[in-house]
């Protein structure tokens, strides 16, 4: 069995889950340079079913995803900011929960985390850490797909950020060249 940059996979290995991490966070990453692109006016768009512009969806994917992080470490959530902070921030901040992903990835058998109880929504949770790596994946594809239908709703051009693109950058080598966050350190800004 193959890593998805052509290692040989060990059993027990967390190779597996360091591909599907790799893809979430280049994919992630990937969408805020695209939407970098665009104007101040499009960055508002929206479509109905979807979280909301283009901007703010790209926010809540960033800090929930930090969120999931530190729920892994015992931290509480980070309420959403007064005003959107600018797509640079968001990338670097993307990036460095990239080194954090890594870390958690090298040490995943000593990890344990209890989610704590929500009362109406979700009882204590213990041995949370396969539920946080899940959710991170999860809550970042719905949203790119959301930014992506707001992209394809009105006409701008779509990324592909699938994970057979992924594949492909990884086997290609571009990976080291360009910064893959899971291959080579953090991507260029």
């Amino acid at each position: 069995m193959h890593s998805a940059g052509g290692g040989v996979l060990r059993p027990g290995s967390a190779e597996p889950l360091r591909a599907i991490m790799g893809h979430h966070v280049w994919a992630t990453l990937g969408l805020l340079d695209h939407c970098r692109q665009l104007s101040p006016e499009q960055l508002e768009l929206t479509v109905p079913g979807t979280f909301g512009t283009i901007h703010a969806t790209l926010e809540h994917l960033v800090r929930a995803d930090g969120g999931y992080q530190r729920r892994l470490t015992g931290g509480a959530r980070v309420p959403p900011p007064d005003e959107l902070p600018p797509l640079a921030s968001l990338r670097s901040a993307m990036e460095a929960q990239a080194g954090r992903w890594r870390e958690f990835l090298d040490r995943v058998d000593e990890l344990d985390a209890t989610h704590p109880e929500e009362p109406g929504e979700y009882p204590q949770i213990e041995h949370a850490v396969g539920l946080y790596f899940a959710q991170a994946v999860h809550h970042g594809n719905d949203h790119r797909t959301h930014i992506c239908t707001i992209l394809g709703a009105h006409g701008l051009e779509v990324p592909e950020i699938s994970a057979w693109e992924y594949l492909r950058f990884v086997r290609s080598g571009a990976d080291a060249a360009a910064g893959n966050p899971f291959e080579a350190g953090a991507p260029p800004s």
